[in-house]
């Protein structure tokens, strides 16, 4: 310990005993608030963030037990030094830890060491024996030895310290490693300060020397878990983006109506729409999709594939190409079905969709149409809906060697097709879902066109917060 006279300052008195127990109270109850919160933080240690946060907990828990343990040696004072051995000229001897602390708990991780510069002698507590791994038996090393425990990148460190200290009279600040006998390496931090005789002298020095091995592991995971985190935050960045630019790409927004087939009187006014999930982040696999064929008929579709993310957005848009490529070389509905149920069943990634598929012709007005595991279309005719009947059909990927049936409607002059994903109506589903989506059939009697249709489905159900993206696609049968 320091001798009464310092480079600088007298020695300090210690505070009273009182305010240092409320000390310790204060910071004994911060830590069990502390340990409270961290054991609330539930998780499976899979989420980079969970990681993050439970190691910083467990570093302020390390930390506020070392206050502890130092404000309970503060209070009770230094503990008495024994006789020296007979043999020994050391002032250091090894002192039992208190009873109910181990040999590596925290009262045993800071150590204590002078060194006179006038008889080359050295003495050390107890604590700075164990830390180094040394026998307490043994002599305390000078400062001349006390390098060889260093490693050696780290002894110019330790050299540049004790030299400042000696010749300059700097206080000692700072860290090296020490390579202890049965090989471990632990980390030491040091701090001290010479101790100047009556002339300013320099008679010898004093350290407080710590393990701070456990801190900087503590600390060290959880600078890993931040990266670890902030890398994790970066690919989920990238993949978003490029979730959204992917699905930009197959689904570019309709800013009009759009008349198809191009010739021909009797045209389909479409207008479609994309409504995104409250989180932004959830880019996932729905879409919309119309095609003149080369026949002059017309192919409406919208489906889901489920999931989330740039893997999901990559398939839907190879599913939508296949099935644009399958209707150009002729497949009707129920077959073209069947051929996108068999593309998924063959991926190496095992998923699920729904879809319906309608085929129009403008001849006709006939509209042909099948649908996998998908809610049927709704046709709004004279300021009434109905759903219609759907076909039979399972989701894409369910099975294999499925198949699926097709079903016809005429259409008329003035009808109005409604075709969308799951999650259009936010908070329902199923049959009450359909309840709110016939109930724009009087809406949808005055609107002239399908983008004036779609915009009516926005304004009902496109500003509540939904836990899911969604498409709707309206066609409007032209005279």
């Amino acid at each position: 310990m320091p001798s009464p006279v310092s480079a600088d300052r007298p020695a300090a008195q210690p505070p009273g005993r009182g305010s240092v127990d409320a000390l310790i109270t204060q910071a004994r109850r911060l830590k069990g608030d502390v340990d409270a919160v961290r054991r609330d933080t539930h998780g499976d240690g899979e989420d980079p963030q969970e990681r993050w946060q439970r190691a910083l907990y467990d570093l302020a828990l390390h930390q506020l037990d070392d206050l502890d343990a130092h404000l309970a040696q503060l209070r009770d004072g230094p503990p008495p030094v024994p006789p020296a051995p007979a043999d020994s000229g050391t002032l250091a001897t090894l002192r039992p830890a208190p009873a109910g602390v181990s040999r590596g708990s925290l009262l045993t991780r800071v150590g204590s060491a002078e060194w006179n510069l006038l008889t080359d002698e050295a003495s050390w507590s107890g604590e700075l024996y164990r830390i180094l791994g040394l026998d307490p038996a043994g002599p305390a090393l000078t400062l001349d030895e006390l390098p060889s425990l260093v490693l050696d990148e780290d002894r110019p460190k330790l050299t540049g310290m004790v030299t400042d200290c000696l010749v300059d009279a700097k206080p000692i600040d700072g860290e090296f490693r020490v390579v202890r006998p049965d090989g471990s390496v632990r980390t030491v931090h040091m701090m001290g300060e010479p101790v100047l005789d009556a002339d300013g002298g320099t008679v010898s020095m004093w350290a407080v020397l710590r393990d701070v091995s456990e801190l900087r592991r503590r600390r060290r995971a959880v600078r890993e878990s931040r990266d670890s985190m902030q890398h994790h935050r970066h690919h989920a960045q990238t993949e978003h983006r490029l979730a959204v630019e992917l699905q930009e790409s197959v689904l570019p927004p309709w800013r009009s109506s759009l008349r198809l087939p191009h010739r021909g009187p009797r045209t389909l006014d479409l207008a479609a729409h994309y409504l995104p999930a409250a989180t932004s982040a959830l880019i996932g696999g729905d879409w919309y999709d119309a095609l003149e064929l080369s026949d002059g008929e017309t192919l409406l579709s919208v489906g889901d594939l489920t999931g989330h993310g740039v893997a999901v957005t990559s398939g839907m848009a190879m599913l939508l190409g296949a099935l644009r490529g399958m209707a150009m070389a002729g497949s009707r509905p129920g077959r073209l079905m069947a051929l996108l149920n068999q593309l998924l069943d063959a991926t190496v990634q095992p998923a699920l969709g729904s879809a319906v598929c309608c085929r129009y012709q403008p001849a006709t007005r006939t509209l042909v149409w099948a649908q996998a595991g998908h809610p049927a279309p709704v046709l709004y005719r004279d300021g009434t809906g109905r759903v219609l009947n759907a076909p039979d059909g399972v989701l894409l990927g369910a099975t294999s060697g499925a198949t699926y049936g097709q079903a016809e409607v005429t259409l008329e002059p003035g009808d109005i097709l409604l075709l969308h994903t799951d999650g259009l109506v936010p908070g329902h589903g199923g049959a009450e879902a359909t309840e709110h989506l016939l109930d724009l059939a009087r809406r949808f009697g005055t609107a002239r066109t399908a983008q004036e249709c779609v915009r009516t489905v926005v304004e009902e159900f496109g500003v509540s917060e939904r836990e899911d993206n969604a498409c709707l696609l309206i066609a409007k049968v032209t005279e």
